[in-house]
């Protein structure tokens, strides 16, 4: 009886274990969708200057599969916890707003041609406004993830 009960434990622990893993591989994907969307205004300006159809169709596409991408983790952190969900949706609402103000002044400006401008300062894309709600996010995660994981195993 007693080794019945420890083997339907560890089951269930590792069960659990198992679980917290799965969605922390998930919140951490949706993190980097964002990240991907993040960088697109940085791999806009450095486009090759010499294909400048081939690049516009291989960026657009990539942004594409980027925004189907945040759309499915927005949907499903919203399932997942209202919480991270909520806190998801107000980072990719202001990621959107200055990335996407990022990304139009970049397709404007001509690709980059020398490996100096490669470095491109702050100054020429500021996207600082989502360091708050990168922050919110990750903490709603964490304390999504902490309320998952019984007191004694913490």
């Amino acid at each position: 009886m007693l080794t019945a009960t420890i083997n339907i434990w560890l089951a269930r622990r590792k069960s659990r274990e198992e679980e917290l893993d799965r969605l922390r591989t998930a919140f951490a994907e949706a993190f980097a969708a964002h990240s991907a969307y993040k960088e697109m205004p940085y791999a806009i300006r450095r486009r090759r200057s010499d294909a400048p159809a081939e690049e516009r169709v291989r960026l657009s596409e990539t942004l594409r599969e980027i925004q189907a991408n945040i759309s499915y983790h927005l949907a499903w952190t919203k399932i997942e916890s209202e919480t991270v969900g909520k806190a998801y949706a107000d980072l990719i609402q202001e990621l959107r707003k200055t990335a996407g103000t990022a990304m139009h002044a970049a397709w404007e400006a001509p690709p980059i041609e020398s490996d100096a401008a490669v470095n491109i300062p702050p100054t020429v894309i500021d996207l600082s406004a989502l360091q708050p709600l990168e922050t919110a996010y990750i903490a709603a995660v964490r304390a999504h993830l902490r309320t998952l994981t019984p007191w004694w195993y913490r």
